[in-house]
């Protein structure tokens, strides 16, 4: 595996799960990424995916430098052939070609501007760090999908599921802001990867991109869509179609325990951060059925996993 963005880079999606649950459960720091130096750029905030990458690579042995990129970079410029007369002061050629050579393997985390369609689904920030650093790129969040997140999310799964098969739905939830579709997109391809029964329920108007629901059954009637779930993925998501916008929408979707009743007693599941009581309600998240934390504490591993691969695959 030479980078990580996408469900697209694991050869098996499944025993790639089994492999890092495995790895959980040796329990034991690795040297295997000594004298190796992990870079995390961080364009945007960030809680779990920080602190758990970087515990991650902690248990490698490998060391880590952390740049947040937009309070202590240069301005970026990121169009070829730019004439630098303006803001910007250094082009991601020159400063991702010095990052590879400071560092064996990179992290980048950057959020879609959600004004743009085109261009946030080219991953441009991503990409660009891929083709001018010359190692090894881990998504941390991109434009378009969250794969440390979806992996986290398939090992918490395969550790909970009764069957071999569940029925995994995921539902959109209100919130008070435009959220990016990232997360979704992330979930439901990795989901759709491991061969899980999917489900994917949202207000008319809030359709996501096809390229990663293909293989989805998709319901707008959200009691429906939970009837005998085993699983339940709770996430917003602004307008794709109309993008970047929140639409109007007059039924109540935040998910409550009656509304799990329709379930097959189904796990809950959010990536958090989380808006108590608009997205979900406090007794679902402090509930017995909430793997919210477990999803937390997966992060770890999943990015563990990952940068083993990586060091295996490269080095």
């Amino acid at each position: 595996m030479k980078n990580f963005v996408s469900v697209n880079d694991v050869e098996d999606p499944k025993q790639f799960v089994k492999e890092a649950i495995a790895l959980k459960n040796e329990k034991r720091i690795s040297s295997i990424g000594k004298g190796k130096t992990l870079g995390l750029l961080f364009f945007n905030s960030s809680l779990r995916t920080r602190m758990s990458t970087q515990k991650a690579a902690q248990n490698l042995g490998l060391d880590v430098m952390i740049l947040n990129v937009s309070n202590d970079g240069w301005a970026l410029e990121f169009e070829e052939g730019a004439i630098m007369n303006g803001t910007t002061v250094e082009h991601i050629k020159d400063s991702a070609a010095v990052l590879g050579l400071y560092c064996d393997i990179i992290g980048v985390r950057c959020f879609p501007k959600l004004t743009d369609k085109e261009a946030d689904s080219s991953d441009k920030i991503v990409n660009q760090i891929i083709k001018y650093s010359g190692v090894p790129v881990v998504s941390l969040e991109s434009a378009t999908r969250h794969p440390l997140q979806s992996l986290a999310d398939m090992i918490t799964i395969e550790e909970h599921k009764i069957k071999e098969k569940p029925k995994v739905v995921l539902t959109w939830a209100p919130h008070i802001k435009p959220i990016p579709q990232v997360v979704a997109n992330s979930f439901a391809e990795w989901s759709l990867g491991c061969n899980y029964d999917v489900t994917i329920t949202h207000p008319e108007g809030y359709e996501l991109d096809e390229a990663f629901t293909k293989g989805a059954k998709i319901i707008t009637n959200q009691e429906e869509a939970l009837k005998d779930a085993d699983f339940v993925y709770v996430k917003n998501w602004c307008s794709f179609k109309e993008y970047g916008k929140v639409l109007e929408v007059n039924e109540n979707w935040m998910l409550t325990n009656e509304k799990l009743k329709n379930t097959n007693n189904a796990k809950v599941m959010h990536c958090l951060p989380v808006r108590r009581n608009i997205e979900l309600s406090d007794e679902v998240l402090d509930g017995e059925n909430s793997l919210v934390l477990k999803q937390a504490e997966n992060r770890v591993y999943a990015a563990q996993a990952v940068l083993k691969k990586i060091i295996d695959t490269n080095f």
